[in-house]
C-alpha cells in the first residue's frame, strides 16, 4: 500500500454518493474504494469491521467510522482540516460515534439510499445469488 485507503461499503448507495462526495469535494491523497473491491487480507482488516464502519488505513494507523472521517478531513485542503481536528477531539469523537451508528443503522433512510443498504452483507451476497 503506497497511500492511504478510505474504505466504504459500495453496495449501499448512501454510502457510494458520501464517498462520491469526498472524493469530489475533499480531496486527499487517499484512495477512497469500496471494501468489497479491495483484498481486505492484504490493508490487515477483518471483513466484520469494513462492514461495521468506513475505515482510513495506512502503514502501522487504522481508524474507522467518524474517527476514520475525522483523519480524512484532516489530511485534505486547508478548509476542510479544522473540522478534522475538531471532530478528532475526545468529546466530540464520543457524540460523533452514537451519531454515527444512529446514521449507519438507518442509511436506508437517507437521500440515495435504498432497501439493500438496511441488509447485513451476508443478506445482500445471497439476493445477488439469487437464492
Amino acid at each position: 500500500m503506497t497511500k492511504p485507503v478510505f474504505l466504504y461499503d459500495g453496495d449501499c448507495a448512501f454510502c457510494t454518493l458520501c464517498a462520491d462526495f469526498l472524493e469530489r469535494r475533499v480531496r486527499t491523497g487517499a484512495e477512497v474504494k469500496p471494501w468489497q473491491w479491495d483484498d481486505l487480507d492484504a490493508l490487515g482488516i477483518e471483513q466484520q469491521a469494513a462492514e461495521d464502519a468506513v475505515q482510513w488505513i495506512e502503514p502501522g494507523f487504522v481508524k474507522a467510522g467518524p474517527d476514520a472521517i475525522a483523519v480524512l478531513l484532516r489530511r485534505a485542503q486547508w478548509y476542510w482540516k479544522p473540522l478534522g481536528w475538531i471532530a478528532s477531539l475526545k468529546p466530540v469523537s464520543w457524540v460523533l460515534w452514537p451519531i454515527y451508528r444512529l446514521v449507519s443503522r438507518n442509511r436506508h433512510r437517507m437521500p440515495g439510499g435504498t432497501a439493500a443498504c438496511s441488509l447485513p452483507q451476508a443478506e445482500r451476497d445471497r439476493l445477488a445469488a439469487g437464492e
